[in-house]
């Protein structure tokens, strides 16, 4: 079959380019085609570098590309034939219309099974990249459209979950997804270099095509994906990799904040737009919310990127419209991400943003009457899982209660039987003396300085808060198992203390070893041994001081008894 190649080629050696017919290109593929099947792709290789046939390839060479890209994704071929499949490949994008390769490589990218569609985008997108790199004309299209097919056909293959999952990527799109962001460079680059052009311009299309490839990625396949960290001793989660990857795209192009143009909260004409149909509003809202949660709740990506004319209750206002629109899927990865969304105050890895959004918080808790402040109260209480949000939340109440035995009428919330209930929340441990002390200490110690608050202000003949008749059910249910279970957990971390101390004399060299640590089910590395004796001491210091607390209490009331 290389001979038929071989004698087409002569014939048309001789013929001007005008003067190629169609019969002549049909022929000229099915017996490259069949030169691929029967193994004689050094024959194509010569025939494609022959000097002498340069107009022909020009002409006929992309109508390979399919046979070519066959062969390469055959299971049995050698390095050798591997390497001239892709010299094959290089001198057709050196020597082909850029337009009629682009069209082939997009062609052969959407027929390939769902088995080999990774493949193939890995074996063609170098190529691709360079055929639209040759392009003078219709750029940011044909970008688009490659950007568009390749994301079309990785949307059909299954996200990886586990760590399992994600290291086998059995079926390649970890792999394309670390390759995107170094086919598209080039052209992001090239919007970086004519920034100064503020309107109209092939940049322009350009930097749209971008954006929307980056909204595309964040719609699928990230707002599906589990973007955690990985364990330390694993590589880098590929999709957090392609995550980190489309951010610094968006701030390359100067779009990393596309909600300014496409946030409905803050410019909600901008949905009205009849161009704009409802399944793109559904997708750009997906993708916004993805990348808020990218931004926010990851901690890579740089929180300081926020502009600074985003203040705290702008942000506040579009993670609603974000939360909203997650808690209404049914995925769990959605919803998960909806969630982290609501607890960016309490488990935002940036301090500022957290102090930030706590005193949003307040500023909304103020809004609320006393009979609205008692209602929200109780809520929180019961549904944050928050030891820190627990214990502002108790330090309002006091301040409540301070602001009602101020006033002669009292309060009819937060003073008499109504506040009985909320007390028996709050002067509580929600597991008796088992409870871990240290992770709830923010609430522990909220309601220690509560409790002395209302036996020092609280006469007992008024006994406005009825925390005198209480007495009995709060030492039953909140003062005795605190007692037992601060000395449980004192005596346990000083036989720690003890051990460790006796260790490091043990290994004098230990200290300067670090160690791996489970915290908050997160694996911390690079702890020191001193650095362990450091966080016991800690740990200790705070039951010392719960335990100063404690006895200031027991005090107040047994002098209150005596009187």
């Amino acid at each position: 079959m290389a001979k038929e190649l071989q004698e087409i080629i002569q014939r048309c050696q001789f013929l001007d380019e005008e003067n190629f017919k169609g019969e002549d290109y049909n022929l000229f593929q099915v017996a490259g085609q069949k030169c691929f099947e029967e193994g004689n792709i050094a024959e194509v290789l010569e025939i494609v570098q022959n000097e002498k046939n340069v107009v022909i390839i020009k002409n006929m060479g992309w109508s390979l590309i399919g046979p070519l890209l066959r062969c390469m994704l055959k299971q049995e071929q050698d390095d050798v034939e591997r390497q001239y499949c892709m010299k094959i490949l290089d001198k057709l994008v050196e020597l082909c219309s850029a337009k009629e390769l682009i069209l082939g490589f997009l062609e052969q990218i959407e027929q390939a099974s769902r088995e080999q569609t990774s493949a193939a985008i890995l074996l063609l997108l170098k190529s691709l990249q360079e055929a639209l790199l040759k392009l003078d004309t219709k750029k940011a299209y044909s970008v688009g459209l490659s950007l568009s097919t390749i994301l079309s056909q990785l949307s059909l293959l299954p996200i990886p979950y586990t760590k399992e999952q994600l290291q086998e990527d059995q079926h390649g799109l970890c792999q394309c997804l670390n390759a995107l962001p170094q086919f598209v460079r080039p052209f992001v680059l090239e919007i970086v270099q004519h920034t100064e052009i503020i309107s109209g311009g092939n940049c322009n299309d350009l930097k749209e095509e971008l954006l929307g490839f980056c909204l595309k990625s964040l719609k699928h396949p990230l707002l599906m994906a589990e973007l955690d960290p990985l364990p330390e001793e694993m590589a880098e989660n590929p999709l957090r990799q392609f995550a980190a990857e489309i951010v610094r795209i968006l701030a390359d192009i100067r779009e990393l904040f596309p909600q300014v143009r496409f946030q409905p909260a803050c410019k909600s004409e901008n949905w009205d737009d009849e161009d704009i149909s409802e399944m793109d509003k559904q997708q750009s809202s997906d993708a916004l919310a993805c990348l808020t949660y990218i931004i926010l709740v990851q901690d890579c990506f740089g929180v300081d990127c926020l502009p600074v004319v985003f203040n705290p209750s702008y942000i506040l206002q579009c993670n609603m419209v974000h939360i909203r629109g997650l808690l209404k899927r049914t995925e769990e990865p959605v919803l998960l991400k909806g969630l982290d969304l609501v607890k960016i105050m309490t488990q935002c890895p940036f301090e500022s943003l957290r102090k930030k959004s706590l005193k949003i918080l307040q500023l909304y808790l103020d809004k609320f009457d006393e009979e609205g402040k008692y209602i929200l109260f109780r809520c929180l209480l019961k549904t944050s899982n928050h030891s820190g949000v627990e214990g502002h939340i108790i330090q309002n109440i006091k301040n409540q209660i301070d602001l009602s035995l101020k006033r002669e009428e009292g309060s009819k919330f937060f003073t008499g039987l109504q506040l009985i209930s909320l007390l028996d929340m709050v002067l509580s441990l929600p597991e008796g003396a088992e409870t871990d002390l240290l992770q709830h200490s923010d609430r522990i110690m909220a309601s220690l300085n509560l409790l002395r608050y209302l036996l020092i202000k609280d006469n007992e003949d008024d006994n406005k808060t009825c925390i005198w008749t209480e007495l009995y059910k709060i030492e039953r249910n909140f003062l005795k198992p605190l007692h037992t279970g601060l000395n449980m957990s004192r005596a346990h971390y000083e036989a720690e203390i003890k051990r460790k101390k006796e260790n490091k004399i043990a290994e004098p060299h230990s200290s300067k070893k670090t160690c791996s640590q489970l915290i908050a089910k997160a694996k911390m590395s690079g702890i020191t041994k001193d650095m362990e004796l450091q966080a016991l001491h800690s740990a200790v210091f705070t039951f010392d001081l719960m335990k100063s607390v404690l006895a200031r209490v027991e005090e107040l009331i047994e002098n209150k008894g005596c009187n």
